[in-house]
């Protein structure tokens, strides 16, 4: 069945909400563990399809911002899901605190207990009222972002559509490019300046009302942090800026001298080459097909995917006017689905954003149909940072085959990917400090926040820092440009760790290719039995937390960028 044909209604939340506290009562009240363990399940199960719908109508508003019928669902989604979030809770607060735990542990296994035990940590009844807000408030942010209507050559253009300009080979043209785009945001600023603000002392408000000392520390709980915390994650960050970022103020040195800049400009960033970035080519129609023709020939399983994808109309990538920015990969529980959220602007980002969410895709495609898996849902619940390797480890485990997207811009591409990936992780890590720093410092004024941004900028990337007078950026408020400060706070770590385990399964792909994918399908169908860096151990590579795994990854990435000159 295609997508555009799945059924939606709205669901009767007051009859969902009845059926949990009944079940939850099923819980409480049983006499034996195997009471427990078919409440459980028949939970799971029940929720399939009010989930589904979730997502249903939360993909098509973000489809169409401006389609009234689904903005009125996500207004309804936003009010009711604190709601069911609070029975859910409620559930596991049951089972976690069950006189039949030990065999509920045997049963379902101690990691599912310890997700159970970290869904208690993070909800309480009291903060619905704080919730309900704090999502009126990033769906506010999410639509002033996307309601971006850029006048630049000739045209109106949204945000998604800005990238090709702002990598003009034209100097003149990617600063006008920046100048517009900051020109939106400025207009904006306020507002976002006013929405932030509002998030950070509603999210502190939820963490003191929990017990927290601010919102860093319910964040930890809330993005399942098993086995690691804030203290970690410096150190990580710590090694990044000590053993990577040296690397990538010479990997840009040699960018600037291969587009022919002598006075480097934070606007010069997006340029790789003088005679213009790769692109990918062909309609997105066409690079979807020569994707399929790629996921056939890496190997039978991705074949089977891609298939599936293409069949059941479960990819939504062409950029258009209403609809939301970014990219991001769902699924829909009650048709096995992955649903594959992009927005093509013919820049080579179309084809990291394909191979990075079908490797999500891929996935929850085999996580659905792995039978281990039935009537435990927590059990393929990997977290973010797991599921991150999934993704940007497919962007370089399809390379042998990327021309079929690229053709002539292959060798480019592969570069310009390299490189982009290695000078990403400073970024990550400026997200990541700059939500700590707001968090912990919740009365700062605007101003202070920005000036907060332009420190972290100076340590991390220190080529981003000159932006001369253009709006909006050469004020430092960059950070309101990215979806996720807002959205998915402390989240953004998660591609940085995930980027040097991805780096280790593409040197290792470079030496032999079978055992990098063998190991990457380990990785695949462990996901959400395992902690990360448990995970990690388990096929055989480095944790991004040990001391010497950045500098170690970081050197081999960057010898084969610079033997890779082009």
């Amino acid at each position: 069945m295609q997508f555009k044909d799945y059924e939606y209604t709205r669901p009767d939340v007051e009859t969902v909400l009845a059926e949990l506290k009944k079940i939850v009562s099923e819980v409480q009240n049983a006499e034996n563990a195997q009471q427990q363990l078919e409440a459980f399940r028949a939970c799971d199960e029940y929720m399939k399809e009010f989930s589904s719908l979730h997502t249903i109508a939360s993909i098509r508003n973000d489809i169409d911002t401006r389609d009234e019928f689904y903005a009125g669902e996500q207004a309804f989604f936003n009010e009711k899901m604190p709601l069911i979030q609070n029975e859910m809770t409620r559930l596991a607060k049951a089972m976690s605190e069950s006189r039949f735990r030990p065999e509920l542990e045997e049963a379902l296994g101690e990691f599912t207990m310890e997700k159970i035990d970290y869904q208690v940590k993070g909800m309480c009844e009291e903060i619905i009222p704080l919730m309900q807000e704090e999502n009126q408030l990033t769906t506010r942010y999410f639509k002033l972002y996307s309601s971006a209507q850029i006048p630049f050559d000739g045209k109106t253009l949204t945000v998604e559509q800005m990238p090709p300009y702002k990598a003009s080979t034209d100097r003149a043209v990617r600063r006008a490019a920046f100048a517009a785009e900051g020109a939106f945001f400025d207009s904006i600023g306020e507002e976002l300046d006013s929405i932030y603000d509002r998030l950070v002392h509603n999210r502190n408000e939820q963490a003191r009302i929990m017990g927290y000392k601010d919102y860093t520390e319910l964040a930890l709980i809330r993005m399942r942090r098993y086995g690691y915390g804030a203290k970690e994650v410096k150190a990580f960050r710590d090694q990044v800026q000590h053993d990577l970022v040296p690397l990538v103020t010479k990997i840009k040195k040699l960018q600037a001298q291969r587009i022919g800049v002598a006075d480097w400009k934070a606007y010069d960033n997006l340029v790789m080459f003088l005679d213009g970035n790769p692109t990918p080519k062909g309609t997105p129609e066409e690079l979807i097909r020569a994707a399929q023709e790629m996921y056939h020939k890496l190997s039978p399983e991705t074949a089977e995917f891609f298939d599936f994808m293409v069949d059941n109309g479960l990819l939504e990538v062409e950029s258009k006017p209403g609809k939301a920015p970014g990219g991001y990969c769902a699924s829909i529980a009650k048709y096995k689905a992955p649903f594959i959220f992009s927005n093509f602007n013919g820049g080579s980002g179309d084809v990291d954003v394909l191979t990075h969410e079908a490797g999500h895709a891929f996935e929850g495609y085999r996580a659905f149909r792995n039978p281990a898996f039935e009537g435990n849902s927590y059990l393929r619940r990997y977290t973010s940072e797991t599921a991150e390797c999934h993704s940007m480890s497919m962007e370089f485990l399809t390379a042998k085959f990327h021309e079929l997207l690229l053709k002539e811009d292959t060798a480019k591409y592969e570069v310009e990917h390299a490189e982009n990936a290695l000078s990403f992780i400073p970024y990550a890590c400026i997200i990541d400090a700059f939500q700590y720093s707001a968090y912990e410092n919740p009365d700062w004024t605007p101003e202070e926040r920005h000036q907060e941004w332009k420190r972290l900028l100076e340590a991390f990337q220190p080529h981003l820092t000159d932006y001369e007078d253009i709006p909006f950026y050469s004020r430092y408020a960059g950070w309101q440009y990215k979806l996720h400060v807002f959205m998915n706070p402390l989240y953004y770590i998660d591609y940085a760790l995930a980027q040097v385990v991805a780096f280790q399964f593409w040197m290792l792909s470079l030496e032999d290719e079978k055992l990098a994918w063998e190991k990457y399908m380990m990785f695949i169908e462990s996901a959400g039995t395992r902690r990360f860096a448990d995970t990690v151990k388990y096929v055989g590579l480095d944790s991004p937390f040990e001391e010497g795994t950045v500098k170690k990854v970081a050197e081999k990435v960057a010898a084969w960028i610079e033997n890779n000159q082009l």
